[in-house]
């Protein structure tokens, strides 16, 4: 690749890719910034997934006296192009080819030859991490606006473990809101404005509650109250949340001796069904 001299540009770098081409862009552009002054167009050409396809480019390079720089998985599509370039008399460079090989060579494991996987695990990597801030800014009733932007509300009295498993879901991927249920505290009108379909109502069994809530006391160190930890009390309150599902239309589910993992799991499966899964 010559550099540019005057005004006019060098011939054009093909970026020939089965996916978005973003790797190779950024290779060809971390490159091209060692020399100064150069201008050389770049032209993507992502979702290489044809031998037309690869005829097509290495004719426009060949017209062009361009080069192509290329990403491609498919062994077939990548020996199509190397084969079409050296017919054409096209400069080719395989950015994957010999990094394959050699990652063949040391795992005894043959490549998947599927373009787009790193890019598609690295949306979904970044994808979890929002689905985590998220469900951490809105914990314990935060943000009550910003509510329809959750894939799952879980409701509850205190204790009923929503925390816990709001993050376990988050590091599955779901964003996750949880909101208190609390008989002083006027639940917020945001809330009656989700689909009631992606509400979920928790539920333990009195006695469970008035234990954790015991064993909450007993750490802290602090009385916080017998209402709070009374077995009566905490009998009403239970009554009392599951009339306000009711009231809303809103699933109950009761986790009472569930593990977090299984109460997630039917979770998801129930969103899953009514909503398409988080991608």
């Amino acid at each position: 690749m010559s550099e540019s001299t005057g005004s006019h540009p060098a011939p054009p770098l093909y970026i020939v890719s089965g996916g978005a081409g973003a790797v190779g862009e950024q290779v060809a552009r971390l490159t091209l910034s060692q020399f100064e002054g150069a201008e050389v167009p770049l032209i993507i050409v992502p979702n290489v997934r044809t031998p037309e396809q690869i005829a097509d480019v290495v004719a426009q390079a060949a017209q062009q006296n361009g080069t192509i720089l290329h990403t491609l998985m498919e062994p077939a599509l990548r020996r199509e192009l190397m084969r079409l370039a050296r017919e054409m008399g096209v400069a080719e460079i395989d950015l994957v080819g010999s990094v394959l090989s050699r990652l063949a060579t040391v795992l005894q494991k043959e490549p998947l030859g599927k373009p787009g996987l790193y890019q598609m695990r690295r949306s979904s990597y970044f994808a979890r991490l929002e689905a985590i801030e998220y469900t951490v800014d809105h914990d314990d009733g935060n943000k009550p606006r910003e509510l329809h932007q959750a894939d799952i509300v879980l409701v509850g009295v205190s204790r009923v473990g929503k925390t816990p498993l709001s993050m376990y879901l988050a590091v599955l991927g779901w964003k996750v809101a949880n909101v208190p249920l609390v008989r002083e505290i006027p639940l917020p009108a945001d809330l009656f404005q989700v689909d009631p379909r992606r509400v979920i109502g928790l539920i333990v069994e009195a006695e469970q509650i008035a234990a954790r809530r015991r064993w909450r006391q007993r750490r802290m160190g602090v009385s916080l109250g017998n209402v709070y930890t009374n077995l009566e009390a905490a009998i009403e309150e239970v009554e009392w949340a599951r009339r306000i599902f009711r009231q809303h239309g809103w699933t109950m589910l009761n986790v009472t001796d569930k593990s977090i993992e299984e109460s997630a799991d039917e979770i998801i499966s129930l969103i899953s069904r009514r909503f398409s899964a988080p991608g």
